[in-house]
């Protein structure tokens, strides 16, 4: 019988950084799978056993492995973390309503017995990073993304229909600029 428990995080099989199914995934289904499963879980200890810190610092921190090619949503990283907290591996201490996490003694021991995997993990990091960045695109265009996935994570899901077709147009309009090399012309409300 299998430990529901082990499979919590991901029941989907899934650490949230493979294709998505169906027409809404996010990358279109483009680009290589960056962790195989279990890796995220000793990623996410690997870098509180360096640093306690909140969720929102995770994301950040594996963003910035990925030179912002890549940013985990908090849909994986916070069930990931309830689960290394549930396992007692990371301790949550909540302090003004966030949780800072912290690695206990047998999350240090985990990460001591496993330490040949997490070389493994950080290894696939790098090639996913290469492949996902591609070798011919600048630094400025890597911050650029960063900002626009921020902006677009601010909404939080709270999107009205006017403020969709909004921004639906600018990123199609500003994609299409890119494509034709053309500066973009200011988004017009357009009509379905």
């Amino acid at each position: 019988m299998r430990d529901h428990h082990s499979h919590r995080e991901h029941s989907d099989g899934r650490d949230g950084f493979e294709k998505r199914p169906g027409p809404g995934r996010e990358r279109g289904g483009r680009g290589p799978r960056v962790f195989a499963p279990g890796d995220l879980k000793l990623l996410l200890l690997a870098l509180i056993a360096e640093q306690p810190c909140h969720g929102y610092d995770l994301i950040r921190q594996i963003e910035s492995m990925f030179d912002g090619a890549y940013s985990p949503s908090p849909g994986v990283i916070y069930p990931t973390l309830t689960f290394l907290e549930e396992s007692e591996m990371i301790l949550g201490d909540a302090e003004g309503g966030k949780k800072r996490y912290s690695v206990t003694d047998a999350g240090r021991l985990s990460l001591t017995e496993q330490a040949i995997a997490l070389d493994g993990v950080r290894m696939r990091i790098e090639v996913s990073k290469r492949s996902l960045r591609g070798h011919d695109r600048p630094a400025e265009i890597h911050e650029a993304v960063h900002n626009l996935r921020h902006a677009l994570q601010m909404h939080h899901g709270r999107w009205s229909p006017e403020e969709i077709l909004r921004v639906r147009n600018l990123l199609n309009d500003t994609a299409k600029a890119i494509v034709d090399g053309t500066a973009v012309q200011p988004a017009q409300e357009k009509a379905e």
